[in-house]
């Protein structure tokens, strides 16, 4: 484990910096004021992040994509964290999922996206089926060569309104060993399509301006080209997505986290009561200290598993250990860099409380705590057949 950069990393890592400095950092107090990011601002930021090569980076150079590997997507991720996900989300990452397009699906969704000229939706949680994936109730019955959509998913986040959607759906039940399981398949929905409803969701009181979508599906009819991948084999397809997602989280939890510290360390030293910096205090040096400590151990972590995706190896686990901790780390720095600002820290002029209200968000998407404690213990039992 080592989170020492290379010295092209180091130079990849200093320029999306910068830009996010010079070009989204600025807009983060009107977007929290306004609860939106305004489409100029947002498609400038696009056609900037597009220049500097940063959009669709994620993507192999075949289709289009900056082919950069996982080691550097996690350099570019944990700055994307020093902002808030309303104004990193300009710059895309479209999801890894279109590459399973084929035929038309290549022409009508991944390459759109890889370009710009749309965006993509990720259906898969529900009113009644969010830490519990497989409770969902849309589904798709087969109607000659054709499939009928009806359901809805919640909680469907995106910068903007999206083109379409992956929506995952219930086509059948399975016999396996433990009992039946239901069938889920993958499906390339458009906004536009007969019976489709995209719309505005609630609000959250993390990241605002990243919004929240409802999407409402009624009798709608899917052709066999709309299938995404394997009919059945859409779970496998949400959980690839769900797997280098959390260990993204995990990156930008470590950004967040960096931030806060030199926030909190900048008033430690410049802030003085009874006649010395607060630092001076125990109270407040030591908790800088293990805020410091909670950073490393984070950054290692993430830096391991990154290592151990690169090579191919990386296990549900080890995401879910990169989820949990730093999700988890990041919420002990805000609450920590609140206390060291004391009063200061929860007033509006200052940016503090807003990092501290987006940190909350980061424990329970793409998979609470306890979700990631389930899948770990139940890794660490199941060879012993428990």
């Amino acid at each position: 484990m080592s989170v020492t950069l290379s010295h092209e990393d180091e130079l990849l890592r200093a320029s999306v910096r910068a830009f996010f400095e010079r070009e989204v950092i600025p807009h983060e107090e009107l977007v929290d004021r306004l609860g939106e990011v305004p489409e100029e601002i947002g498609r400038e930021i696009e056609a900037k992040s597009k220049e500097l090569g940063l959009f669709a980076a994620n993507l192999p150079e075949r289709v289009g994509g900056g082919g950069l590997n996982y080691t550097q997507m996690s350099i570019i991720e944990r700055e994307f964290g020093r902002t808030s996900h309303a104004l990193h989300s300009w710059v895309a990452r479209p999801t890894e999922l279109l590459l399973a397009c084929e035929g038309d699906q290549v022409d009508t969704y991944l390459m759109p996206c890889v370009t710009g000229e749309k965006r993509e939706l990720f259906g898969l949680t529900e009113p009644g089926a969010g830490s519990d994936a497989m409770g969902m109730q849309t589904r798709a019955r087969k109607d000659g060569d054709d499939w009928i959509l009806d359901g809805m998913k919640h909680f469907i986040s995106a910068p903007t309104m999206a083109d379409f959607a992956i929506v995952f759906a219930v086509t059948g039940m399975d016999e396996t060993k433990r009992g039946p399981r239901k069938r889920i398949t993958a499906f390339l929905v458009d906004r536009e399509m007969p019976g489709v409803t995209f719309r505005e969701g609630t609000k959250c009181v993390s990241n605002r301006g990243y919004k929240t979508y409802e999407l409402i599906f009624d009798s709608v009819r899917l052709g066999p080209g709309q299938v995404l991948g394997e009919e059945g084999k859409g779970f496998e397809l949400a959980g690839k997505w769900l797997g280098m997602g959390r260990v993204w989280i995990g990156a930008t939890c470590c950004g967040k986290a960096e931030r806060l510290i030199e926030m909190a360390t900048d008033w430690c030293a410049t802030r003085k009561q009874f006649g010395q910096p607060i630092g001076q205090f125990q109270a407040t040096g030591f908790r800088l200290a293990d805020m410091a400590i909670g950073l490393r151990t984070g950054d290692l972590l993430v830096a391991d598993t990154v290592r151990r995706a690169d090579q191919g190896i990386m296990t549900d686990s080890d995401a879910a250990m990169v989820k949990v901790y730093c999700s988890e780390m990041l919420n002990r720095v805000a609450d920590d860099t609140v206390q060291i600002y004391g009063g200061m820290g929860l007033m509006e002029e200052l940016p503090v409380q807003r990092m501290w209200r987006d940190a909350r968000i980061e424990r329970i998407w793409d998979g609470t705590s306890e979700i990631q404690r389930h899948i770990i213990s139940r890794a660490i039992l199941r060879p012993l057949g428990a």
